[in-house]
């Protein structure tokens, strides 16, 4: 089980010195769905919660017509829980020294599906090599982690899409991309 006490107060890696706020997620316990993103920007790092900027305004908007889904109903969060100076990329680093709390929080939270938005989340999330551009759509399994007890209940599956920092920046062709990849993520829920 994830130790919220030693994840607020987290020092694995140099973000901690730069950080106002860990952000860990927001959403219901056994959520259907989880959310990952890359890491938090600046207001994530000032509200606490992941996703309450523009990025996050769209992914909701998209998620709700396209999925029938509503923030409150997903759990979200990042791979990174700090905000890297001036929203760059995590490092490698960063991403590694977080990825231990994404595991504990898929393994805790139990969602059925993951969707993983961007290269970062989808390296971290499913271990994948390529980028979201080919990768984008396709149903992927989670990540298997050795100290994960066994369960009777079966491993999440996941999906990869666009990061909507990458929509707004790319616009309607990015969305219409990212809007498809919703379907197929509404199809997997509703199998699952």
């Amino acid at each position: 089980m994830i130790d919220i006490d030693e994840l607020r107060t987290c020092t694995r890696c140099a973000l901690s010195t730069t950080r106002q706020r860990v952000v860990i997620g927001s959403g219901p316990r056994h959520p259907r769905l989880m959310i990952v993103g890359e890491a938090p920007g600046r207001y994530e790092d000032e509200g606490g919660e992941p996703f309450i900027g523009r990025s996050g305004r769209l992914l909701f908007q998209l998620m709700s017509e396209e999925v029938g889904i509503e923030r409150d109903e997903c759990f979200v969060t990042n791979v990174v829980k700090c905000r890297p100076p001036g929203n760059r990329t995590p490092t490698q680093r960063e991403i590694l020294a977080c990825r231990g709390w994404l595991v504990a929080q898929v393994h805790d939270y139990a969602p059925t599906v993951v969707l993983a938005l961007g290269n970062v989340a989808a390296r971290a999330a499913f271990n994948l090599s390529e980028g979201v551009g080919v990768t984008h759509g396709r149903i992927v399994a989670l990540f298997q982690h050795e100290t994960e007890p066994a369960s009777s209940a079966p491993p999440p599956q996941g999906l990869v899409t666009y990061h909507p920092a990458a929509a707004l920046r790319g616009g309607s062709s990015v969305v219409d991309v990212m809007r498809a990849d919703l379907r197929v993520l509404k199809e997997l829920l509703d199998q699952r």
